[in-house]
């Protein structure tokens, strides 16, 4: 494990989104730093597909909502 190098104005970003997902600072940085690799390596998937791929790989099923005209 090591020390990554960041600007401050990224680390406020990091730190502000953290508090919003109610992660770590690290597991924040950690959670863009996968996603981001996942994104590179996948450059055909959408965000969504990326995250519903993973999910569904650890095992969540998450129902999709259902809309209804008012």
């Amino acid at each position: 494990m090591g020390i990554v190098n960041i600007d401050d104005d990224l680390h406020d970003q990091l730190r502000r989104a953290s508090k919003v997902s109610y992660r770590s600072i690290n597991a924040q940085a950690a959670y863009w730093i996968k996603v981001g690799m996942l994104c590179e390596t996948n450059p055909t998937l959408s965000f969504a597909e990326i995250i519903e791929r993973e999910l569904s790989s650890a095992g969540v099923s998450a129902q999709p909502l259902a809309f209804s005209e008012a």
